[in-house]
């Protein structure tokens, strides 16, 4: 700045005004100003000027799994409000790793970033130290973990699973096979819950031999699937805690020669852009995935903006039951 102030013969000041738009400076200043820069190849230190306003405007954003489409929507539409309010957005995703987690978010921390959106790879006794630690505000989406007091932004996941297994029964299905996600996360348990809470609503209790547990994945769905579809008495629905696994239940039933919904009705939770293009057509509990990016987004923006003061919000939103095809009733 020194070097542009002497090249066009004005003010540090001056070259600060119109560098950082502070000020408003006049045309012909401004001009000496801006050829002085082109000149002498001046760019400005972002990490310098972060140091000194004590902002980045730049929000640090961890999710569990970027292949899952349930959170590539999710950061979209984050990114999508945040960048309207004149913020970026720096992205890692853990891999499901609690401790690649725990280390991600410090190297966001590290890098000054203003705010944090985090969706929890699971159960964490250390996420709560970290945020405790820092002034920095916080929302968890997707997933919640007890202890962590802070803004959220989650999904009523155990009526999600409730109102679609009421509806494999509706059809006349009771061996229902739930493959389940994690136990260590909320969502995993709250879709199990409502798993249960439905069969027993119908008036029968749940079968834990037609329980599997998963963990979010496609090759171990897979491996449960089989397992479910073999057995002497096997189920003649099966449901998934989300969009991968369901595809590990498809190839399962492919390789075993079963055909969808013929001889297995398959349901999942989360909906994603080719479950109408599925062969057959998927039925799901679809996420409001936009909903919850903006309104994500909108919490940080409130916390930073000073708009919003007081105690922790959790705002829980509504899946949907999409029927399709892939269900028939029992015969």
């Amino acid at each position: 700045m020194l070097d542009v102030a002497a090249a066009a013969r004005v003010s540090v000041a001056t070259v600060s005004a119109v560098v950082n738009g502070t000020a408003v400076v006049s045309p012909e200043l401004t001009a000496r100003i801006e050829e002085a820069i082109r000149a002498i190849g001046y760019k400005r230190n972002a990490v310098a000027r972060s140091l000194k306003m004590g902002t980045t405007r730049t929000i640090g954003l961890t999710v569990a799994d970027i292949t899952n489409p349930f959170f590539t929507d999710v950061v979209a539409a984050i990114q999508e409000v945040l960048h309207k309010a004149g913020y970026a957005v720096m992205l890692c995703s853990n891999d499901e790793n609690i401790e690649m987690q725990d280390e991600q978010i410090q190297l966001l921390l590290d890098r000054m970033v203003d705010g944090l959106i985090i969706a929890p790879a699971g159960d964490d006794a250390n996420l709560e130290r970290i945020l405790s630690g820092t002034n920095v505000p916080a929302v968890l989406i997707d997933r919640i973990c007890e202890g962590v007091d802070t803004d959220a932004v989650v999904l009523d996941n155990e009526q999600g699973v409730f109102d679609a297994v009421t509806y494999l029964l509706g059809l006349g299905h009771r061996r229902i096979g739930y493959i389940s996600g994690p136990l260590d996360t909320s969502t995993g348990r709250d879709r199990l819950i409502g798993y249960r809470r439905a069969l027993e609503a119908a008036g029968g209790a749940c079968q834990e031999t037609l329980v599997r547990r998963g963990d979010y994945r496609e090759a171990e769905a897979y491996r449960l699937a089989m397992e479910l579809l073999t057995l002497p008495e096997r189920p003649t629905a099966v449901f998934t805690a989300n969009n991968l696994m369901v595809i590990g239940v498809m190839k399962a039933l492919r390789d075993l020669g079963l055909s969808c919904p013929e001889d297995i009705s398959v349901a999942c939770f989360d909906d994603f852009p080719w479950a109408d293009v599925f062969h057959p057509q998927l039925t799901t509990v679809a996420q409001p995935v936009q909903a919850i990016g903006e309104h994500a987004a909108r919490l940080i923006l409130d916390r930073l903006e000073r708009k919003t003061d007081g105690p922790p919000r959790r705002e829980v939103l509504q899946g949907r039951l999409t029927v399709r095809n892939s269900c028939r009733p029992l015969s």
